[in-house]
């Protein structure tokens, strides 16, 4: 699941099937045509210098697409056990096709984990659950996802209009060619599944070319990750989650579904909580239960670089993936060196 996934909501789905309805007919007409959009683009030129007819050439060539709308405002799917999403990516394959990706990338995780201070198998396991290491980055114009967004979805057209302006500088900042980037429904691109703003926050020429690639050049892509994670306060050095186990009732209360390292060690010990590696009594962790219908819970202490990781993505289960996936990989990669 990337970044762009926690974008994902049913509010507005009878409003986008009326405007799917209505533009069913005839083609949609483009959006230079509308009076929002030139609104739009008078803005852009006002506050960020771009040239008016070239922005009204732009948009004279983007058309609303209709499966961005309908994938934004499918119904959420059935909700997994965490077994069942752990399997969704941990797997043979990602391993595989990690340990393969870090052998043909191994200076520049280094180097990355000199830089940044973070592990090479975060760096690797991440890029292996957002898009399978270059694999799977979408099949959308990002133009074409953003624009589509950003006038024809209320329920988060600010937030997309805003990625379409980000859109715009990083494609005038990187000299690219605004219809060349393919991603997904709600416009993350490259390996990383970047969001055009966040691209522009944490992105980095980790190769040296020049130029920030992150479709193409493993390297940027390794740096950039890298990048998002320290910005995002992770704490080289410390360790991610910890196993632990319950005793009584008085953990639940702690157990709130939260990310964030709000409790003490000391806290939750106090609760019934307890683990073999536990942290210190004064620092802060998150009490994580993985569990589903029809499943026994497990449960984990999450630590600052575990609330990192879900900076990247929301959720506790893509967090502990890819935490998981990350300590697969290195331990093939262990296995595989020679002696």
């Amino acid at each position: 699941m990337n970044e762009a996934g926690r974008l994902v909501h049913c509010a507005g789905a009878a409003l986008v099937a009326a405007l799917l309805a209505r533009g069913a007919a005839a083609e949609p007409a483009p959006y230079a045509s509308r009076p929002e959009v030139q609104a739009f683009i008078h803005e852009v030129v006002e506050r960020h210098g771009f040239v008016e007819k070239e922005l009204v050439f732009l948009f004279s060539r983007v058309r609303p697409v209709e499966p961005v709308l309908k994938a934004i405002s499918a119904p959420p799917d059935k909700a997994r056990s965490w077994p069942e999403y752990r399997s969704l990516f941990l797997n043979e394959r990602r391993i595989a096709l990690g340990t393969e990706f870090w052998r043909s990338q191994r200076r520049a995780l280094a180097r990355a984990e000199r830089e940044f201070g973070v592990p090479a198998e975060y760096i690797v396991a991440i890029l292996g659950v957002e898009t399978l290491y270059g694999r799977n980055t979408g099949r959308y114009r990002v133009v074409d996802a953003l624009s589509t967004l950003a006038f024809d979805y209320p329920p988060r057209a600010d937030f997309f209009r805003d990625e379409l302006v980000s859109y715009l500088l990083m494609a005038r900042d990187e000299g690219l060619d605004v219809f060349s980037l393919r991603g997904s429904y709600a416009g993350a691109f490259g390996m990383p599944q970047f969001m055009p703003g966040s691209a522009r926050r944490y992105a980095v020429d980790f190769d040296s070319s020049g130029a920030i690639d992150l479709s193409r050049s493993a390297a940027d892509a390794i740096g950039s990750v890298a990048n998002f994670l320290l910005r995002h306060g992770w704490h080289p050095g410390e360790a991610v989650l910890v196993p632990a186990s319950v005793q009584g009732e008085a953990w639940r209360a702690y157990a709130t579904g939260s990310v964030e390292p709000l409790y003490t060690m000391a806290e939750l010990s106090s609760a019934g909580v307890s683990a073999a590696q536990a942290p210190a009594p004064s620092e802060r962790v998150a009490l994580i239960e993985l569990g589903g219908a029809g499943t026994t819970a497990e449960y984990r202490l999450g630590l600052q670089n575990f609330y990192a990781l879900t900076r990247y993505n929301r959720s506790a289960f893509y967090a502990c993936a890819v935490h998981d996936l990350a300590a697969a990989i290195r331990s093939r990669v262990a296995s595989k060196r020679p002696r």
